[in-house]
């Protein structure tokens, strides 16, 4: 199951976290980490959804994820004192509070919070494993569905709807498929009114609940 940060480490101590640094407006598609970079700071993210990206040897980028509010991102450059290994990006406007590295171990020491954060590290490689044997054996369909799962957990929710601000060109790279094979998954969906293309872009999810199982019946 998926768990944010502020979950891991509880409202109160997030919120402690947030004061070290002000609030700061980061634009939609604006990078927020960059993968090579040293780990001179991390970055909370306060409200807003960004996308986690790998440039493999070739050039190529790989979509890892996309992640909400109540999330740490740069924390193991930091705590490795090595470079950064993805690219975060802004997937829509977003707050940030952009905590120094020496503040944030500071931090981390006196609420001896070290194990807690590794042993989400350690949840999150788990996860990363289980969505790539997935991606080796299921379906464009399957895949797809279990993605706006994972997106609809991690986003904030709008009353029943959610919001996922992808291109239908991310979504297909970040389950391996191509444009119009995750176009030929979303058209049924979409004449059962279960999600649409949103006014700004990116799917308004209305029933992830059925997206997965008509996905899982089709397998």
């Amino acid at each position: 199951m998926y768990r944010s940060h502020i979950s891991v480490i509880g409202g109160s101590l997030w919120s402690q976290l947030c004061d070290l640094a002000p609030a700061r407006m980061r634009s939609a598609r604006s990078v927020l980490l960059r993968q090579g970079d040293p780990g001179t700071h991390v970055i909370l993210l306060a409200s807003g959804s960004a996308l986690v990206t790998l440039t493999g040897a070739q050039g190529q980028q790989i979509l890892l994820s996309v992640r909400g509010r109540g999330e740490i991102f740069g924390e193991l450059a930091v705590l490795d004192n090595k470079l950064r290994t993805a690219t975060v990006t802004a997937a829509e406007v977003c707050r940030v509070h952009i905590v120094p590295a020496f503040a944030f171990l500071d931090f981390i020491d006196r609420h001896q919070l070290l194990n807690c954060l590794l042993s989400h590290a350690i949840n999150r490689v788990r996860e990363a494993e289980t969505v790539r044997l997935e991606m080796a054996t299921a379906s464009v369909a399957m895949r797809l569905a279990s993605a706006l799962g994972r997106m609809v957990q991690a986003s904030s929710l709008t009353g029943t709807e959610c919001i996922v601000r992808l291109t239908q060109a991310e979504l297909s790279q970040m389950i391996g498929a191509s444009r119009n094979a995750v176009g030929s998954a979303l058209r049924p969906w979409r004449l059962q009114g279960w999600l649409e293309t949103g006014a700004a872009g990116g799917l308004v999810i209305r029933d992830i609940a059925s997206i997965q199982s008509h996905a899982y019946a089709q397998q």
